[in-house]
């Protein structure tokens, strides 16, 4: 979650993270507006590293908790970083922020307060901003959560994962199924009308009628988005030193198409590679990142993206240990890169076309600077071996493309 979801492709298109531009019902998602400077839009990922316990097939930036919190400094270190980026925000407003981690639920509503008005106060809120945060189920409280939607975060994503017992204690979670039903309960009592539920598939020795399962439960708690993705076995967890074991590709296959039937069946309609959403409920923020929209990254490990005034588009990156992120004799700013000419347009197509409608065609000019004609060459191969569409207006890759998501980007490499 400190960084843009990945893509992580396998035989069953798997891809991490929930991690809400209005549209219409069936429609291609739209960016949301660029600012009266001809900028793309601007969000912020706000990462809070700490979690009750690290689960074995996480790799994100996430470290246990110990007997308390540094929230004080910690937030304090969070505006701090936030002074020393208020050159990339050329005046414009936030169209949203994502608090993920770790489980950023377990910091008190006063002090995301804190951020939230430092936030305000430094750079602006667009008026429909959308908020969100990232919540476990076992460290749902009502009061808590209460408060949290009176700060105006006006969108929940909840790490449910699992609903069955065996496949949570897999898994290392510390919540129940039941836990994961009353979360969702809990989140409309709050006042939240609008939240995401996260669940994997492909889990150690789970079948499809068990994923399939996972999916009913989790439809039955009507969110208005869902985040469905395979598990992956990632480099320094503790699943890739001790691999459990997972479905084969052919069982995979299944989950993925009979699950999308039934997310399909039940109105979640499919927009991104793991993202299926009610109509009108797309994430706004991740449609940020798959539109090549800038963001800044606050908090230790996370990652930021910005076009200058002279065009030039940068990556940054921050200090990834928390003991570290907090020193105040060190910087936030771990590293940034320049993107060379000649890396834009894969790393323009490596966002959009996770979108299944794509984008138009004229937005590889508007985010990039470049000319459309840079990419004809690979459109030309990519069309031809039947994964893009051949449609000059939009950038979209065909189902098979899709399926095969690494195989077409390779054809944009520089």
């Amino acid at each position: 979650p400190a960084q843009p979801p990945r893509p992580r492709h396998g035989p069953a298109q798997a891809a991490a993270g929930d991690r809400m531009t209005a549209v219409p019902s069936g429609g291609a998602p739209e960016p949301p507006a660029a600012s009266r400077l001809g900028l793309p839009p601007l969000a912020a990922y706000v990462h809070i590293p700490w979690c009750v316990r690290k689960c074995p097939y996480c790799d994100f930036n996430s470290h246990a908790a110990g007997a308390s919190l540094p929230e004080d400094a910690y937030v304090d270190a969070l505006l701090a970083d936030l002074d020393a980026d208020l050159e990339q925000i050329q005046s414009r407003r936030l169209t949203s922020i994502f608090f993920g981690g770790g489980t950023p639920s377990l910091f008190s509503a006063s002090a995301l307060a804190r951020i939230l008005d430092g936030m305000r106060q430094r750079v602006g809120f667009a008026e429909d901003i959308e908020i969100t945060l990232e919540a476990n189920p076992g460290t749902f409280e009502q009061a808590k959560f209460r408060d949290y939607r009176s700060l105006g975060i006006n969108r929940l994503s909840i790490g449910v994962q699992s609903f069955q017992p065996a496949k949570l204690e897999a898994l290392g979670r510390i919540h129940d199924g039941d836990e994961a039903i009353r979360a969702a309960d809990m989140a409309r009592a709050a006042g939240f009308d609008n939240f995401n539920l996260d669940l994997m598939h492909g889990l150690p020795e789970q079948s499809l009628e068990d994923a399939l399962s996972d999916l009913r439960i989790a439809i039955a708690q009507q969110p208005t988005h869902l985040s469905w993705y395979q598990l992956t076995v990632e480099p320094n967890t503790e699943f890739w030193n001790k691999p459990p074991r997972l479905p084969e590709d052919e069982t995979l296959w299944d989950i993925q198409e009979a699950g999308q039937a039934l997310l399909a069946e039940h109105g979640y309609r499919q927009y991104e590679t793991s993202a299926y959403a009610q109509p009108g409920r797309q994430a706004r923020h991740n449609l940020n990142y798959w539109t090549f929209g800038d963001f800044l990254g606050l908090g230790a490990g996370a990652h930021g993206k910005w076009t200058a005034a002279d065009g030039e588009i940068y990556r940054h990156w921050k200090t990834r240990l928390p003991k570290d992120y907090l020193d105040p004799d060190k910087r936030f700013r771990a590293g940034h890169k320049q993107l060379a000419r000649d890396e834009l347009p894969f790393e323009f197509l490596m966002n959009v076309l996770r979108l299944t409608d794509g984008v138009p065609s004229l937005m590889f000019t508007q985010r990039t600077g470049l000319s459309l004609g840079l990419l004809a060459a690979g459109r030309l191969d990519a069309e031809a071996r039947g994964l893009l569409e051949p449609d000059p207006q939009r950038l979209v890759a065909t189902a098979k493309g899709q399926l095969f998501l690494n195989d077409l980007l390779q054809l944009f490499l520089p």
